[in-house]
């Protein structure tokens, strides 16, 4: 018998809304609060929505992204998940230390395989997250300069259907 669904944990900036050095195509008027959301491409909506997964906002939008983010890709509204306060730590860009979103992340699946999408990602949150989360976990790191492309998608359902297949209690290869 299949255990839950896997998770996937998405962010916004970077993965969905490309930045950097342009130029970008635009999908719809820019808003007033964030001129780049018009770089939001509404087809990203109907690839997770078709995984073997449920998605979770794991970005610092929080609620926003489902006032602002969602209408835009089409998609219901989602959980988001709440971050704890940032400490002194989260404060620098420290590579040897995990990402300040890693543990929360891990604390929120309890024991749920999940991918997590970002563009923030280091081989430090991947080892970390070996060590600490008990489920099957893909980090998979997005480039903020393009955002999502087919060929993550097709990284993500290639992994997610993979999971699934796997006996509960056994850990996928990533």
């Amino acid at each position: 018998m299949p255990g839950p669904r896997p998770l996937l944990f998405l962010d916004v900036d970077g993965p969905l809304i490309p930045f950097g050095a342009g130029p970008y195509p635009t999908f719809g008027s820019p808003s007033a609060a964030n001129p780049l959301v018009a770089r939001i491409n509404p087809a990203h909506g109907r690839r997770p929505a078709a995984l073997p997964c449920d998605v979770v906002w794991a970005t610092t939008w929080m609620a926003d992204a489902n006032d602002v983010v969602a209408p835009r890709l089409g998609l219901p509204e989602l959980p988001v998940v709440v971050w704890p306060e940032p400490a002194e730590a989260h404060e620098r860009d420290d590579r040897a230390r995990p990402h300040w979103k890693t543990s929360a992340l891990v604390d929120w699946a309890a024991g749920r395989s999940f991918a997590w999408v970002d563009d923030e990602l280091t081989d430090t949150d991947r080892a970390w997250v070996a060590a600490n989360h008990r489920g099957h976990a893909l980090l998979h790191r997005a480039d903020p300069r393009t955002g999502l492309t087919e060929a993550d998608f097709v990284a993500l359902e290639e992994w997610l259907w993979r999971v699934r297949a796997v006996a509960p209690g056994r850990r996928a290869t990533s």
